[in-house]
């Protein structure tokens, strides 16, 4: 290893650590705390009291199965209806956002305004949002929208331009050989070259929507987060432990389903799958980037 490489990896350890003792003061506060949450751990969280997952008393439950009247389902299936609203807003926002804050598809004097837009928006984490929102609509679902949305456009953004800037100027530079506009070739190359990328920001901003769900419920947006703050104001720690392993399954669910979505849009070893570039792009550019078998052998043939 470079010794100039070192010698900063080891400044920057040393002024780490140099920051946390400062930060925390004596480390003799940390003693005990093990012991301590061992004890709330066997006395109050363990084990999980699964009564969430039964019908409430009230109001009377009239469906089949009786764990759709649970405070589990109920809060969970809210949770995930306005995760989904609100990524599918965000990115309704963000995706023309994100054109105009690339740098390789839009002016700087575009660039430049977008990206303040959109750091404007991320700036300030959802639960704020959600607060702020609560202040104009009231206690609901209609804040936690409208928080979700709000943030999902600022991070969803962010990650959209800086996909979009990361792709290959081949295609790019192609489009404005065959006398596309700016429009043309954001359109129509950059958003389908970059789909992939896209689509995987996508189902990440929605499973993060999905956990952050039981954040801005602590605040009465709506969700599985505002039986959190019940239980949690109640002491009933077991139930909290209990909603929030519902939590973890729905995430691992739908971090599997997004697995799956975006295999079938990759191309593994020799079995070519669908690409969103050869689906969108302009069969001249797409020919140049993804190259049929046929079209690979065809220089070997002519050579012969």
């Amino acid at each position: 290893m470079n010794k100039r490489l070192l010698l900063v990896i080891l400044g920057i350890l040393a002024l780490t650590g140099f920051v946390f003792i400062d930060l925390v003061g004596h480390l003799g506060r940390l003693s005990g705390g093990m012991s301590n949450l061992g004890v709330f751990f066997r006395e109050s969280l363990w084990p999980p009291d699964w009564s969430v997952l039964e019908a409430q008393s009230y109001p009377v439950c009239e469906a089949r199965f009786e764990f759709t009247c649970s405070v589990a389902w109920l809060g969970m299936v809210e949770t995930i209806k306005i995760a989904f609203v609100a990524t599918v807003f965000g990115f309704l926002v963000a995706l023309p956002l994100s054109v105009m804050a690339a740098s390789n598809l839009s002016p700087i004097e575009i660039a430049i305004p977008a990206r303040i837009v959109l750091a404007g928006m991320r700036s300030l984490p959802s639960i704020i949002w959600a607060v702020l929102f609560m202040i104009i609509f009231d206690m609901g679902t209609l804040a936690g929208i409208c928080a979700m949305s709000f943030y999902t456009v600022g991070y969803l953004g962010k990650l959209q331009f800086e996909s979009m800037e990361g792709i290959k100027n081949a295609p790019l530079e192609a489009a404005k050989a065959m006398g596309m506009s700016r429009t043309e070739t954001a359109w129509l190359v950059a958003i389908p070259e970059s789909a992939n990328q896209l689509l995987s920001h996508l189902l990440f901003m929605f499973e993060y929507n999905v956990r952050h769900g039981t954040v801005i419920g602590l605040v009465g947006a709506g969700g599985i987060g505002l039986y959190l703050n019940t239980y949690l104001k109640l002491a009933q720690y077991d139930k909290v432990v209990a909603l929030l392993v519902v939590v973890f399954l729905v995430v691992v669910v739908i971090d599997f389903v997004s697995m799956v979505l975006r295999s079938a849009v990759t191309e593994e070893g020799d079995v070519e799958r669908p690409s969103w570039s050869s689906l969108f792009l302009p069969g001249a550019i797409s020919s140049a980037l993804h190259p049929t078998p046929m079209n690979k052998s065809k220089p070997s043939d002519e050579s012969e």
